[in-house]
Order: structure tokens, then C-alpha cells, then sequence
């Protein structure tokens, strides 16, 4: 299923934004987020309060991001995507 926070560019992505991924049964190990056409650094606090719930956060760019969730998923392992068009 696609769900479409209110996510434009990486700017918008914050604790709250990714409050769903949380929120996910099974858990998931693994939140692989790509940030359009390159490359963008999120603020650490996100990335630390991510790691605290036990989801490990990959940030790519989107094509890069899609093809780390396809090897991922393929490997059986529990991920998810967020992923803003480049």
C-alpha cells in the first residue's frame, strides 16, 4: 500500500512524519528513505530517536533507496520505503 504524508522534500521529514513506520505490525528493522535526485542529510535527533524505537534508517537517493529496499526484500528482511520522487 503507498501512503503520502505530507512529505515535499527532506525538509519535511521529521519524528512526527515518519510516525507510521512506527506504528507498523510486524515491526520493522529496517526504514530505507530516499530524498529525491541526490543524497540529503536528515537532522541526527530523527535519525537517533528512529534508532531508539529499533529501526535502522538507510537515507539514499531515490533510485539508489528503491533498489536497497528491492535486495532487502528479496533477502526476506522486515523494511519499509519513503520515498520522494527525484
Amino acid at each position: 500500500a503507498a501512503l503520502c504524508p505530507q512529505v515535499g522534500s527532506h525538509r519535511d521529514i521529521s519524528l512526527q512524519s515518519l510516525a507510521l513506520f512506527r506504528l507498523l505490525e510486524p515491526r520493522i528493522e529496517i526504514l530505507v528513505l530516499g530524498t529525491g535526485d541526490r543524497v540529503e542529510h536528515l537532522h541526527p535527533d530523527v535519525l537517533r530517536q528512529m534508532r531508539l524505537c529499533g529501526i535502522a534508517v538507510e537515507v539514499q537517493d531515490t533510485p539508489n533507496a528503491c533498489a536497497t529496499f528491492n535486495f532487502l526484500t528479496s533477502e526476506k528482511r522486515l523494511t519499509a520505503a519513503g520515498l520522494i520522487p527525484p
